[in-house]
């Protein structure tokens, strides 16, 4: 399809603001997932059940749990019909799991924090219908919804990135000097300049990648991919195959096969995106290795 420059005007301050709102969205989320925690840890406490040890999600019991919470502390606010001087004697008599006006506030502050990040969800639906890339590739890619598509918009940049490579550079997805799969281990850092606070040029060690990039694409689009059983999948299955049937890979581990064939998945995903964006905002685009040197194509996921 030729879409003709200018249809969806995009620029770099309205890429700028889609990034705020999603940084600002996993920001809130953040911390809506340690009061969540926080909130689960008093209440096992108070029924005598050992807390979960985990502090940056919330297993399904918790999750149970602050359902309960949410739905109690609803009903509680629609009893008094907003009128606060009610409170007080109306938790004298309430029974249920929340029996104080502290843990009722606690609960509060949550639910207040999924409305924020239900608005910034809004918002960020709204704002990337306006990018071509959504409208004309991302949109039809299954298991990338909208906030996934949003954090691939504002974090990557295809008139920065002259080859696909580039992409995967940036995602942390290149493979190091030492033949691994990039990673924040000391013989992957590199030196990078910077000004000190007291204004001389100093230099420093520093990852190569973008780790909040990387982290979405790894750990949310890849499964995601799997579990709905996207085109991009089968590459998924086909790598790992490849993988248990090396010489070198097969006698590894599961999760270490796994989470190969998911960073080569990731891999062919970015390189069709690369290679539809491109077009799409008027870039020439070249072919990669596979495809110059080997003969190699791989085929579109949308």
């Amino acid at each position: 399809m030729v879409v003709k420059w200018g249809e969806l005007a995009v620029t770099d301050e309205k890429r700028a603001e889609l990034r705020s709102l999603v940084r600002g969205y996993y920001d809130v989320q953040k911390i809506r997932i340690q009061i969540g925690n926080r909130i689960v840890a008093n209440f096992y406490t108070k029924l005598g059940k050992k807390p979960s040890e985990k502090k940056d999600s919330i297993d399904n019991d918790a999750k149970q749990l602050l359902v309960s919470l949410v739905k109690e502390t609803k009903l509680i606010t629609t009893a008094i019909a907003g009128n606060r001087h009610k409170l007080e004697g109306y938790m004298k008599n309430h029974e249920g799991i929340i029996s104080s006006l502290v843990e009722l506030e606690f609960v509060n502050s949550y639910i207040e924090l999924m409305k924020i990040e239900s608005n910034l969800i809004k918002s960020i639906n709204k704002m990337i219908s306006g990018f071509l890339v959504w409208e004309y590739f991302l949109k039809d890619v299954p298991g990338c919804g909208p906030l996934m598509a949003a954090v691939i918009i504002s974090e990557l940049d295809p008139r920065k990135a002259r080859y696909v490579s580039s992409f995967w550079r940036y995602a942390g997805l290149d493979v190091a000097p030492d033949g691994r799969g990039r990673s924040r281990r000391k013989e992957h850092l590199v030196d990078v300049e910077y000004v000190d606070k007291e204004g001389n040029l100093a230099t420093k060690k520093s990852i190569t990648f973008n780790p909040f990039l990387k982290t979405k694409l790894i750990g949310v689009l890849g499964p995601s991919f799997i579990k709905c059983k996207s085109p991009y999948s089968d590459t998924f299955y086909d790598y790992r195959h490849r993988l248990e049937n090396h010489p070198i890979y097969k006698d590894t581990t599961k999760i270490h096969r796994y989470n190969m064939a998911v960073r080569y998945m990731i891999k062919m995903f970015l390189g069709d995106l690369w290679c539809e964006w491109r077009e799409l905002e008027g870039l020439p685009t070249k072919p990669s290795y596979a495809e110059a040197k080997l003969g190699m194509v791989h085929g579109g996921g949308k």
